[in-house]
Formats: C-alpha cells, sequence, structure tokens
C-alpha cells in the first residue's frame, strides 16, 4: 500500500475541485489519480506539492479534496476511465478500485454551458453555473472550491470594449440577443460570481480578459493561468536557459505536434489552434531572443491520447560554429496533465486560503504562457513557486490566528 505523504496540518477548512470539462481525458484521469492516492493504491508521483521543498508546505490532504463539475457530455466517468484503460493509459485493478469514487463524483456533475443551446442571456447561464458550485459547496460543507477550467480549446474572441469594461460587459451579459463572452469565459465569470479561486489549464479566453480581472479583484478572487505546460514546452523552458548560459546563440527553434483524441481533433480547427499556437511559441521567444520559432500541430487519429512532440533546434556557438539538437517526446499527455491539476486546486486552496486575490505569478511554474508574469525559465519559476508556497502558507496560518482572536 502507497501512504500519502504527511503533510502539517491544514486548518483551513475542506476544499473542493470543480472541473469545467470534468468528463474528459485529463478530469477522468485527475478524478480518478486522486482516488487511488487518497485510498492509498498508489504514489504521487508527479506531483510537485508532494515532493520537495513543497512537501512541507501546509496544503489540503489528498483525502480531504471532493471533485464534482460541468460537462456538456453525458458519458459517465467510469465509463470514461474504461475507454483510458482501452487506450492503456490506466491499469484496470485502479478503475476497478475506485469505481465505487468515480460514480460519487459523477453524481456532482452537472450539464456545463452550450452555446449552441442557449435561452436567455448569458449573465442568466452564468448564474446557473454559478448557483451548481455555490449548491456543490454547500453539500459537502466546503470552505472553498477551486474551478479548473479543462474543456476544449476555443477560438479567442475578436476585440470588444465590453471584454476591456466591466459595467459594459454586465450590460452585454443581461442582453438575451448577445453573445459576448466566449464559453471558457463564461465559466470563469461564473466561477467570480461563486467566490471561487480559479485555474485556466486551456489556452482558452477564459479569465484572460480586461473586464475579468476587474471582477476578480472586486470579489477577492486569485486565479492563476494560462495553458498548461505539461510536456514539449516545460522541455524547452528547461532547455533554452541552458543555451542562453552557456552563451550560445539561438538562430531558430522548429516544433511539430502530433496528436489524436478529442484535443487532436479540436486541435484541427485552424481558428481554435491559433491560441494554442500563441501559447506554445511566447515563452521560447522571450528566453531564446528568436522569432523563427515555425510550430506546427497535427491531428493523428490513430495516436489517441498519445502525444508525440518533435523539436529541431539550430543554434550558433563559437567563432560562427553551428550545432544542432533535435528532441522527441512521446507522453500520454492527460497523464502529464493530471497531477499539476492536482497541485494547483491545492495551492489555489492556499492562496485563497491567505487572502489573495488576482493572478498569482509565482504559479506560472505551470503554464505556457503565465498571466501576470513575464519569468518562463522553468529553474526561475521553480524557485519562485517554492519561495511564494512557504511564505503564503504562514499568511494563511496568520490569517487564520487573526480571525479566530476574540
Amino acid at each position: 500500500m502507497h501512504l500519502p505523504p504527511h503533510h502539517p496540518t491544514w486548518d483551513h477548512g475542506r476544499t473542493g475541485i470543480w472541473f469545467v470539462g470534468a468528463r474528459g481525458s485529463v478530469a477522468t484521469t485527475a478524478t480518478l489519480g486522486l482516488a487511488a492516492i487518497a485510498s492509498g493504491l498508489t504514489s504521487p508521483t508527479g506531483c510537485v506539492t508532494a515532493q520537495p521543498p513543497l512537501d512541507t508546505v501546509t496544503l489540503p490532504a489528498f483525502a480531504d479534496l471532493v471533485v464534482g463539475g460541468h460537462d456538456i457530455s453525458d458519458t459517465p466517468l467510469g465509463k470514461r476511465a474504461e475507454m483510458l484503460v482501452e487506450a492503456g493509459m490506466i491499469p484496470f485493478r485502479l478503475l476497478e478500485a475506485v469505481r465505487p469514487q468515480l460514480d460519487a463524483a459523477d453524481a456532482e456533475i452537472r450539464p456545463g454551458y452550450d452555446p449552441g443551446h442557449r435561452t436567455g442571456s448569458q449573465a442568466a447561464a452564468a448564474e446557473g453555473l454559478a448557483a451548481d458550485i455555490r449548491s456543490f459547496r454547500d453539500r459537502h460543507g466546503l470552505a472553498r472550491v477551486v474551478v479548473i477550467d479543462l474543456a476544449s480549446t476555443e477560438p479567442l474572441p475578436a476585440p470588444a470594449p465590453e471584454l476591456e469594461d466591466l459595467d459594459l460587459l454586465r450590460a452585454a451579459l443581461d442582453d438575451p440577443e448577445r453573445e459576448v463572452l466566449p464559453a471558457s469565459s463564461v465559466t470563469a465569470y461564473a466561477a467570480l460570481l461563486a467566490g471561487a479561486p480559479y485555474a485556466g489549464f486551456t489556452p482558452s479566453a477564459s479569465m484572460n480578459l480586461p473586464a475579468l480581472h476587474a471582477l476578480a479583484a472586486e470579489r477577492g478572487v486569485p486565479f492563476a493561468g494560462q495553458d498548461g505546460k505539461t510536456g514539449q514546452t516545460w522541455l524547452r523552458s528547461v532547455l533554452a536557459p541552458a543555451f542562453a548560459a552557456r552563451g550560445l546563440r539561438v538562430l531558430s527553434w522548429a516544433g511539430s505536434n502530433l496528436l489524436g483524441g478529442g484535443d487532436g481533433a479540436t486541435l484541427a480547427d485552424p481558428h481554435a489552434v491559433q491560441s494554442k499556437l500563441v501559447s506554445k511559441n511566447r515563452g521560447l521567444q522571450d528566453l531564446t531572443g528568436t522569432t523563427v520559432t515555425p510550430l506546427h500541430i497535427d491531428n493523428v487519429p490513430d495516436l489517441g491520447d498519445v502525444k508525440v512532440a518533435w523539436d529541431h533546434i539550430h543554434v550558433e556557438g563559437f567563432l560562427g560554429s553551428r550545432l544542432t539538437l533535435q528532441t522527441t517526446w512521446s507522453a500520454y499527455d492527460s497523464m502529464l496533465a493530471a497531477p499539476l491539476v492536482l497541485d494547483l486546486a491545492r495551492l489555489l486552496a492556499l492562496a485563497d486560503a491567505a487572502g489573495l486575490s488576482g493572478p498569482v505569478p509565482e504559479m506560472g511554474f505551470f503554464f505556457k504562457d503565465p498571466w501576470g508574469s513575464d519569468v518562463h525559465a522553468f529553474a526561475d519559476q521553480s524557485r519562485e513557486l517554492g519561495v511564494w508556497a512557504h511564505r503564503t502558507s504562514a499568511q494563511a496560518d496568520l490569517a487564520r490566528a487573526e480571525a479566530s482572536e476574540p
């Protein structure tokens, strides 16, 4: 039996995780993995909050996290997990061992926002989503619910005054004839209405609109994003600073992604893929100083949930010499993303307990294009996250002590 690591006692109430896209591959993997860790059936390998230096930070225990969510799919979590078993991602024994927990989580999933079947205003739709989150929180006696967007990537919205100004946005949302927010931002708006900390794990617009930043400040809600850094971009953020440290100049950095499954089909849309290309390239260009970073993402259906990423790096060395590095990355992307999702839930719970609001730049560790931060080098991000977590843990404990004083 694998016992979850011991953490200092968390005295800030129980935490819920509310997945947007709760029946997708990443959310299903995270929910199943959380149940397996909490039951002592496996270790939290890949969860950075279970490793030094974060393993001594006061965080919610894995066993105290409760899962619910929104999804427009009606495929039960158990059935979705069976598909992942058939794909070779998840051992059958783990699925069978935690099936009751999956069924319990599935019972907490509510219909998500579907623009194609909306009736009434977007404001009413968002309030309905927020009511689901509040009901989940109250039903389980939770101190907070962390909302994590894992839904499919969508095209970025066209610029509009309503996205910049909160008062204009509120007025537009009340108009049933208008659809000013993309789906991801409707769910982000709902999280803010519910006072729920939020993480944007996709490159969709979600919380990344000035009007929603203003609402987060008004509501005192912490949030983090954008676009989870799971594989190829993580490796890039490790390698690029190494070239710079050696005084080598990157001339070009070309990449290609091959993937199937739902993500492959979604990113085959040239409009949807654009946000992904921007988020994957921005940090690399900042780290290398070159804009020659061509990247292609191709849908290869037979790969299923396996993602293959290839990079060709061309570098100038001493006396104008040239050197080349090629890398190939192949993995189940959901297996890389799921532990990071659990880390984000625990760390955003800490941010909320400490009374933080607005973007948390130190969580750029988890993202390709971090909100509130221009730091992209992974070693720097790792150091910043550790310092932030320990400082915020002390801040949360102080806030609780002051609140309990007569």
